[in-house]
Formats: C-alpha cells, sequence, structure tokens
C-alpha cells in the first residue's frame, strides 16, 4: 500500500517551497534540516506552524519541505502558503478556516525594479543647487 502524501506550492517573493505532508506526529523538515535549525528566529518558526495550529493538525503531520531562493522570511511565508494548500488537498473542509487566516492567498508584493537614471527603484542621485 503506497503511503498518504498531500503535496503543495508555496511562494512568496522569490522564494519557493515544495511541501508534503505525510502522516507522523508533528515533526518539521525544511532542506533536510529540523525547523530549529533552519530558522533562528521564533516568529518564523511561528509563521511556519500557522496552518496547523489553525487547523489542529500539529500533532498529525510531518512536514518535509524543499525551499529556494529569496531571504528567511520569504521562505517562511513560502512555506506557511505551501503546507496551507497541502492541507486542502488532505482534508477540503479545512478551506473556510485558512481562507479566513488569509493562508491561502498568494502574496502578490515583489521588488520593484530598478528605473534608468535612477540608483534604486525610487532612490534619487543626491541633488545640489549648485
Amino acid at each position: 500500500m503506497a503511503k498518504e502524501r498531500f503535496y503543495g506550492t508555496g511562494r512568496r517573493k522569490k522564494s519557493i517551497a515544495r511541501v508534503y505532508l505525510v502522516p507522523g506526529t508533528g515533526k518539521v523538515t525544511i532542506n533536510k534540516r529540523d525547523i530549529d535549525e533552519y530558522f533562528g528566529l521564533e516568529t518564523l518558526k511561528l509563521i511556519v506552524r500557522q496552518p496547523l495550529a489553525a487547523t489542529q493538525t500539529a500533532d498529525k503531520f510531518d512536514v518535509l519541505v524543499n525551499v529556494r531562493g529569496g531571504g528567511t522570511t520569504g521562505q517562511a511565508g513560502a512555506i506557511r502558503h505551501g503546507i496551507s494548500r497541502a492541507l486542502l488537498q488532505a482534508d477540503a473542509e479545512f478551506r473556510p478556516t485558512l481562507k479566513a487566516a488569509g493562508f491561502l492567498t498568494r502574496d502578490p508584493r515583489m521588488k520593484e525594479r530598478k528605473k534608468p537614471g535612477l540608483k534604486a527603484a525610487r532612490r534619487a542621485p543626491q541633488f545640489s543647487k549648485r
């Protein structure tokens, strides 16, 4: 018998997370490392675990994550998005809870491109009258 695996892709900024939920005890593994080892800040660990806490499934699934690109905050947001999508595959009844919390919405904010004549996206060169 094949083992049940639920998959979800999460994205935020430049980060892309591939998330697998496997029935288990609630262990979160990110890029073959434990969550405590991967994320230093407690707030990032909290962000990752939010969908599991909202649906009361923290001790029912092991979370296996492959994440790449972006910084730590973007990666945490991408993982949260991926876990939420995977939970929907596991049980469609979680949809209202996850939707109300805003975990299913892809955050559209991206880095703004640099414009010609400027030093950054909006930062202009210093102005001097003389």
